[in-house]
């Protein structure tokens, strides 16, 4: 597997490394070894599936907070979606900055997502899966969201709304950013 830092602290956009032949090819996706040989969290609580089914569906921005907080894996194993995460770690260099990545099951890139971040992602195909390990066990009375059009991060999403949206992320209120110096936010 490639593992290719992205600009925020922590996260990483991984790519497999097929061995083809006139079958088809081969591919590792998960590899503790190699996760941890990048000072990735290998303790995976449990896995998930996402169905969407049109185009057009936005799922985010989610989180899990303390003493739970969740690292992710997330792979679009059917279709397309445009992934993106928020660095919400109050002490980074990189906080409350997005990144976003396409994840095509054509593609098979994977996001990793560290704990203290916000995650979605919108759909660019109908009919889109998207597999996720995550780190942690779900704890409803922990879950948080903030809002995928909230103007404190700016996330460019690729497509014009309307969006198709549950009530519930629809609903998220503005992030009021914890203010640090100058200092505190240059990056290196």
């Amino acid at each position: 597997m490639r593992f290719e830092e992205t600009p925020l602290g922590g996260a990483y956009l991984i790519e497999p490394e097929p061995l083809d032949d006139d079958r088809g090819f081969f591919a590792r996706m998960w590899c503790r070894r190699e996760f941890s040989e990048h000072g990735l969290d290998t303790n995976l609580a449990q896995c998930n599936l996402s169905y969407n089914e049109l185009v057009g569906t936005l799922r985010g921005m989610h989180f899990q907070r303390q003493p739970h907080p969740e690292v992710k894996l997330v792979r679009c194993t059917r279709g397309a979606v445009w992934d993106a995460i928020v660095d919400l770690r109050p002490d980074s260099p990189t906080y409350c900055r997005w990144y976003a990545a396409e994840l095509t099951a054509l593609n098979r890139r994977m996001l990793y997502v560290p704990a203290g971040f916000a995650h979605g992602y919108l759909t660019l195909a109908d009919d889109a899966e998207v597999f996720y390990q995550v780190t942690e066990f779900y704890h409803k009375e922990l879950e948080g969201g903030v809002r995928w059009d909230d103007p404190a991060f700016g996330i460019e999403w690729p497509l014009e709304g309307p969006f198709h949206l549950s009530p519930k992320d629809r609903s998220w209120p503005d992030y009021h950013p914890v203010e640090l110096s100058a200092a505190d936010t240059e990056i290196p």
